[in-house]
């Protein structure tokens, strides 16, 4: 069972929606009992990264999560802010982040390159995929995704690095360690190339 965790921010019911049309198993994750069946985990997020967090450390559901991502091993796909709380922490707030994948999230406004373009970063943007990433298997080279930032995740190792996005300077919008991964953009509102990275997580 694919579980969305359900913590208070989020498009849960976009998730559950996209992956029942793919024909695989969905629901989403009220509670730590509610995570016990998961063999692959979604953790979405909106708005602000220390009102994530709080959320998050509030819901009772931090620590089984870590138990299983860390522990278990079970596969997870942060979304946006949600793929922003798995670096050690951002500039937008002062709560540690998971500390997942090491790296910090950054402002767009804080760089030459983008400080004078409009924030945030929204709408359709293509990517640059690194070859061999199974989570874009079968992918087109030109594939677009739908972007709604203005902070952007920087990882420490760019070995984590899978694919990279372009807004003023070029950023980390998949980033993958192991069995976790994070993408930055919206899968659940981009269309086909969002139902196939969905499917292909389910698949890792």
């Amino acid at each position: 069972m694919i579980r969305i965790v359900d913590y208070g921010v989020g498009n849960i019911q976009s998730f559950v929606s996209m992956f029942n049309r793919l024909g695989l198993p969905a629901e989403r994750a009220h509670t730590p009992a509610d995570l016990a069946d998961a063999t692959q985990l979604i953790l979405p997020g909106v708005g602000a990264f220390d009102h994530a967090m709080q959320l998050l450390n509030q819901s009772g559901m931090r620590e089984p999560l870590e138990s299983m991502v860390l522990g278990e091993q079970v596969p997870v796909l942060g979304v946006c802010v949600g793929m922003q709380m798995m670096a050690s922490g951002s500039d937008e707030g002062v709560l540690p982040g998971l500390n997942w994948i090491p790296g910090r999230v950054r402002a767009f406004a804080s760089t030459p390159e983008a400080a004078q373009l409009p924030m945030p970063h929204m709408g359709w943007n293509e990517l640059q995929i690194k070859s061999g990433a199974k989570i874009f298997s079968g992918f087109e080279p030109h594939s677009r995704f739908y972007f709604l930032h203005s902070y952007y995740f920087s990882c420490d190792d760019k070995a984590h690095e899978v694919a990279t996005a372009t807004y003023g300077l070029e950023f980390d919008c998949v980033v993958s360690k192991g069995h976790i991964h994070g993408v930055q953009f919206h899968p659940e509102k981009s269309h086909h190339f969002g139902a196939q990275l969905l499917k292909n997580f389910a698949e890792l």
